[in-house]
């Protein structure tokens, strides 16, 4: 049962409209990956402690593994971090601006690491990264699931898109998302969601208004209802109002690294 909970929160966590997420790209400094995930390693138990006193809900690291990204700093990770309300959220952000995430730390290795050494973890965060790009983000609508748990190694392409129209997330809903799970009923895809930014910082691409989440079958051909679909007048009305609708920029495949709800 905790298994099957984990997915649905590492989902519609990204997800629903009754979730929020930071959504982070780090941009890893040559020669510190290394580095990054043993920082990353050292916060697993810290999460673990965070999410039991209910600071948050899940923490999910994903590597990177191909990407469109032309700009300057490119992501090497992404990191997603969930929370069941927009209020968690917000304290979550208080509560590293208040410094209490040192003292959480040093509880979550009690007994374990030293006060030093849990220290000069926590004054590292930022050293191994050229640059970290936040993202806010609240669930618009997501399909049907299939496939079984998420596991580390599994694949999931992100894309940032352009809202070009007012009804841009309701044509989306109504008229794309049948389409997808019509796939996922057949086998041949797994998972598809939508979710609109409506916080950044500085630093985060100015332009993109929304992330698209999708979770493919390996191996599965999906060519034949795509081309019958384009074929058709009807396919080829829906695919110029969806194209109408938004302007797709950055987007890539990443690999998932570590899970902890």
């Amino acid at each position: 049962m905790k298994k099957i909970l984990l997915l649905f929160t590492l989902i519609f966590t990204i997800t629903t409209s009754a979730q929020y997420t930071i959504l982070s790209a780090v941009d890893i400094k040559e020669g510190m990956e290394d580095q990054y995930l043993q920082l990353e390693e050292f916060f697993g138990p810290v999460h673990d402690l965070a999410i039991k006193k209910g600071i948050q809900d899940l923490q999910a690291v994903f590597k990177v593994v191909s990407t469109n990204d032309d700009g300057d700093n490119v992501a090497n990770y992404f990191i997603v971090t969930g929370f069941s309300s927009k209020e968690q959220l917000d304290a979550y952000n208080k509560s590293w601006e208040e410094g209490k995430w040192l003292a959480l730390a040093k509880e979550a290795y009690k007994g374990k690491m030293s006060s030093r050494s849990v220290t000069r973890y926590l004054n590292s965060v930022g050293s191994e990264s050229n640059e970290r790009r936040n993202y806010h983000l609240v669930g618009v609508d997501a399909s049907i699931w299939a496939g079984g748990d998420l596991k580390p190694g599994d694949k999931m392409n992100i894309l940032g898109t352009i809202a070009k129209s007012d009804d841009f997330e309701q044509y989306e809903s109504e008229v794309y998302k049948p389409l997808i799970e019509k796939e996922i009923l057949k086998g041949n895809h797994r998972y598809w969601a939508l979710s609109r930014i409506y916080e950044r910082t500085e630093n985060a691409y100015e332009d993109i208004t929304h992330m698209f989440f999708n979770i493919g079958v390996e191996g599965a051909d999906n060519t034949e209802g795509w081309q019958k679909m384009q074929s058709s007048f009807k396919g080829q009305k829906l695919l110029e109002g969806l194209g109408a609708a938004s302007e797709h920029q950055s987007g890539g495949q990443l690999e998932l690294i570590s899970i902890h709800n």
